[in-house]
Formats: C-alpha cells, structure tokens, sequence
C-alpha cells in the first residue's frame, strides 16, 4: 500500500485547453477517495494520469514516496477496475482471477492460493469455472475486482464501476466495495458522478468543475458546509433550496416571508444587497405536525404539487425571482448537467403531514441551516471554513475564466 499526492498537476490537449487545471489532492494510505462531479469535469483523466494512461503536462505525480511522471502503467503497481469489466471471455473466472499473476509467472501454487483467496473474499468460489458470459453484471464486476486483489498492488483505482449495473444491484455493490476496501485497508481513488455513491463509499470527497477542484472534504462536511453554489447543489438528493434573499439584521427576507437567523450568519452577510439563500428540503416541515418548533420560523404559502411516500411528503412551492438568481440558477443547470432547477421551493415532510396540493399551508423551518450565497461568485459567504475541509480560494473565478477562454476559442 501507498499515499497518492497529486501536486499542481495540469493536463492539456492539442488545443491548449486545461482539462484537468491545477489539481493538488492528497490521498492518505489506507484512505478510500472519490473523485466527482459531472461529465467533462476531468476526473476520469485524473485517475488516468495516476495508473498512467494519460501523460502529464506539468506538476508531479507521486506514490509513496516516488515520482511516477515518466513510469509505464506496469511499473506503478497499481490496479485499476474499469466500468465496462475488461474481462476476457474465452477465459473461465478463474484464469481471469489469476491472468496478471500467470503474466508475472507465479508459481501455480502461489496462482492457485491467490486466486482462491479472492475468490472466497468475493464470494465466487462456485463460479470459478464458469465464463463471463454466463455470469450478472454484478459478479463480473466481483471478478474484475479479485483480479485486481491478486496483484497485491499499492493502490486500488475504479473508473465509475458501477455505472452498467441496475439500481439495486449498484446498492449492493457499493456495500461489497466499502467492506472490501475496509478488510484489506488498501488506498483506493474511486471515480464517479453519482453523489450518492461519493456520499456512502468514500472517507472524503474531492468535487471538481471543468478540471477544477472545487472542495475537498469528508461527506459530511461537503453536505453541511459547501464552499460554493456548485457544490451545494451537487451533493444532496433532492439538491439544495436556491431562493433569492436578503438581509437585515438577523432576518432573511425570502419570497414567502422573515426567516431568523444566527447572528454570526447575519455578519457575514451585511450589506451584501441581492444574495441566494441557500436550505435543503429536510429542513422544512408541516408546522402543524412539528412537535418541538424549536427556534425556527413559519411562513404560509400555496402548495402546487404534493408526492406521498408513505414516510415522507415532498411538496412542491413555485416563487418568482429576480434575473440576477434565475440567470444564475440557469448557469447551475449547465453545471449540473442539465439537473433541472426550477424557481420553486422542494420541501421534505413527514408521512403524517395532510398538507393538500392547491392549499396555503403553513410551513416551519429551521433558518440556523440557511447558507447565503453571493450570486455574483457562488461563494458561500456563511460557510463555517472550521468545519468544510478545504475549499479551493477563486474556484469559481477560475471555472469562469476557463469557460470565456474555450468559448473563444470555439468562436
């Protein structure tokens, strides 16, 4: 096993253009790491420049404690497990297990003690003689792992292997891939877009926007602490509450009415003019269903959709905006990949709630857990910085100078 340290590492093609800008990330040994964010942002080049299959333009590549620039893909001693399996299918399980320790001329009872080793790890022992064309998606993906467990290597590296397996078969492997990596304790940089798997699988989470790191922080931290608009409405699902704000003294005047806040809050955005709050839908609630009200506030507004769940209600509350936010709205919708962000407020309810679609209800919510964003820059300006890991300074303004750069270049 191995640290990775990733310093001011940068990656540009033919035409110049950054896809991967300036990116200095930290892998512990042992340390479980996911990359995400949307397509194009650069994280699958990354973990490409790490095992080698992408040259590196400028900064240094390090594991352990060697420089691998210039290292061959097979010198470096790591694994790595692709989306699609890359199994070979003339082969049974077993010799696909055991192909990189036959490439390495192992002796065939060291092959067979691996091989066999992993396989019980994995819970293919009954499937060792079968090809993988007669196996599910999900043990073909068990396979394409114990492969990666014989080589012994120092790291584990997954380009997005999840993304071909249905719904729940993704939920059970995540499961499986967590406690694999829990058992052996090996530094693994997992690839993704999918924030629910960033969220469960990894010790912390590096979010990146058009070849920029944004953050760098644990789950936690990410959800209760984003640095910008983007991070905050990439992690969480439903996404975070965008409405536009402002602030006088320790209230926030939003579309529906006065939410209360902490005063340290309300310093950080003193006269800041126009901002965006920013509250996800689990801290709203039915105020006739709210128990305990707390230091919260209500407000009343018309319901346009209600969705029951059994346990929980989403309703559905439309609100007009001024350009500025629905112009920024709209650019976080590109960021996003489209995710769609409607001018409407998204709150999450308990099952009990009878809350009807068409009706004015009144609706608690906690303001403690408002953040305030600057619509200009995205910068979180209520961010506690103690508590949210390390938020890259200008991202935003970088992200922003990137994309005039290739629209000019494309023009």
């Amino acid at each position: 096993m191995a640290a990775i340290d990733m310093k001011n590492i940068v990656k540009k093609y033919g035409d110049g253009f950054p896809a991967v800008n300036d990116i200095s990330i930290d892998v512990a040994d042992g340390e479980f790491m996911i990359l995400v964010g949307p397509s194009g942002c650069g994280k699958s080049t990354l973990l490409r420049m790490i095992v080698g299959l992408e040259d590196i333009t400028s900064g240094d590549m390090m594991i352990g404690d060697k420089r691998v620039n210039d290292l061959a893909p097979r010198d470096r001693n790591l694994a790595m497990v692709f989306q699609n399996y890359a199994l070979y299918p003339h082969l049974t399980v077993y010799e696909n297990i055991a192909f990189p320790l036959r490439l390495a001329k192992a002796p065939d009872d060291e092959i067979d003690k691996k091989v066999r080793a992993a396989s019980k790890t994995l819970e293919l022992d009954e499937h060792l003689d079968r090809k993988p064309g007669n196996l599910s998606g999900g043990q073909r993906q068990r396979v394409a792992m114990g492969r990666a467990i014989v080589r012994e290597a120092d790291a584990f590296l997954f380009d997005e292997p999840l993304s071909n397996l249905d719904a729940k078969l993704r939920g059970q492997m995540r499961t499986e891939i967590s406690r694999l990596q829990k058992r052996l304790g090996i530094t693994t940089v997992y690839v993704t877009h999918d924030q629910t798997e960033a969220m469960t699988l990894g010790d912390r989470v590096a979010v990146l926007k058009r070849g920029i790191l944004q953050q760098l922080a644990t789950p936690r931290e990410l959800y209760e602490n984003p640095g910008n608009l983007f991070v905050a409405g990439f992690i969480g699902s439903p996404p975070m509450n965008f409405l536009p704000a402002t602030v006088e003294g320790t209230s926030v005047k939003l579309p529906f009415g006065t939410v209360e806040i902490p005063a340290e809050k309300a310093a950080k955005a003193e006269g800041k003019g126009l901002l965006m709050a920013g509250i996800r839908p689990e801290y709203f609630e039915d105020a006739s269903v709210k128990t305990d009200p707390g230091n919260g506030s209500t407000f009343r507004a018309t319901v346009d959709v209600v969705e029951w769940l059994g346990n929980e209600t989403y309703a559905y509350i439309p609100f007009e905006a001024p350009p500025e936010v629905e112009e920024q709205l709209r650019q976080l919708e590109r960021d996003l990949d489209g995710e769609s962000l409607h001018t409407q407020l998204v709150v999450s309810l308990d099952g009990a709630s009878r809350i009807k679609e068409g009706e004015e209800a009144e609706i608690w919510v906690d303001g403690s857990k408002i953040h305030l964003f600057d619509p200009a820059t995205g910068e979180n300006l209520t961010v506690d910085r103690d508590n949210a890991g390390r938020i890259l300074e200008h991202a935003t303004e970088q992200a922003a100078a990137q994309e005039a750069e290739q629209d000019a270049a494309t023009s």
